[in-house]
């Protein structure tokens, strides 16, 4: 999303808006509703952030919960 390269799926973080409108991370790629795909650079994801271009992208607010839990995975401080 945030520098548009296309990588393969399996690279990339997705986040998935449900349709009851609940924002999460999905970790196995098959959840149902409006998926958003993030390669997983730390530079671009606080690009991403800053513009809330995942926000529009999702047409929903994206937690601080959510941000803070990709940020850690691109960092390497999540499990």
């Amino acid at each position: 999303m945030g520098c548009r390269n296309h990588l393969p799926k399996r690279e990339l973080l997705r986040v998935v808006r449900s349709p009851e409108g609940t924002v999460a991370l999905d970790t196995n790629g098959k959840a149902q509703g409006r998926g958003v795909y993030l390669c997983r650079d730390a530079v671009c994801f606080k690009k991403v952030r800053k513009s809330r271009a995942l926000e529009r992208s999702l047409k929903s607010p994206v937690s601080d919960e959510i941000f803070n839990t990709i940020e850690e995975l691109l960092t390497g401080n999540g499990t």
